[in-house]
């Protein structure tokens, strides 16, 4: 249950195994990696969320990456069907899925992420080489067709430069909402050895991409934003 996953709503978070990408900094690498097995069935799921009809009022599906099952309309019918509505998280690499789910109305909000520039793409996920084509589409199709959703960048200190904030701000300008992130080490990431970056660091940052995106704000750190509008 959380007050954070889906803004403006008291909501569940429902995480589906399985992802393209290996991020680095991933803090749920063990839906992605196997090493995690499933706790509830489907059904287990609907009854634990009919169980809470009139206690909560969204669910936030995410991942590991959802767009990768094919079953996912029917499950997000089903939660819509049952009066929830429903926040996904996605890395952007099926825009043939995202398109379907918004176009039959079974998103009413969308968080993706947006790894990095363009350029150190495939490093920050974790692969030798990606074609950026379907993350492409997925911007676009945001920027242009969705009705409520943010872009967001995890920020860690080895991965990211100002230069990569002035290009991401472009790739996404006009964005309704884009979130600067800051990493958290834990236990789970796969990879030792990675920091946050620092308030001076992420102040530059949020600095660059709010020339693209007014709106663009930090979450998850403790500083004065304020010079740039929010804190």
């Amino acid at each position: 249950m959380t007050l954070l996953d889906y803004p403006g709503h008291l909501a569940c978070t429902v995480f589906l195994g399985g992802c393209d990408f290996r991020c680095p900094f991933c803090h749920n690498f063990g839906l992605i990696d196997g090493t995690e097995k499933p706790v509830l069935t489907d059904e287990e799921l609907f009854r634990f969320l009919d169980r809470r009809r009139g206690l909560l009022d969204g669910v936030a599906v995410t991942g590991g990456e959802p767009c990768l099952h094919r079953d996912l309309p029917d499950l997000l019918r089903r939660i819509k069907d049952r009066g929830f509505a429903v926040k996904l998280d996605t890395n952007g690499y099926h825009p043939k899925m995202l398109a379907a789910l918004l176009e039959e109305g079974l998103v009413d909000y969308v968080a993706m992420d947006v790894k990095n520039s363009p350029q150190k793409y495939p490093q920050t996920c974790g692969l030798d080489s990606l074609d950026l084509t379907p993350i492409e589409e997925s911007v676009s199709l945001l920027l242009n067709c969705a009705e409520d959703y943010e872009f967001r960048t995890t920020v860690v200190a080895e991965l990211h430069r100002e230069e990569d904030f002035e290009a991401i701000g472009a790739w996404i300008a006009g964005a309704k909402r884009y979130f600067l992130q800051c990493f958290t080490d834990r236990d789970s990431v796969p990879f030792a050895n990675l920091h946050p970056p620092g308030v001076e660091d992420m102040t530059r940052y949020l600095a660059c991409v709010r020339r693209y995106v007014p709106a663009a704000a930090v979450r998850g750190m403790e500083g004065d934003f304020s010079a740039g509008g929010q804190s």
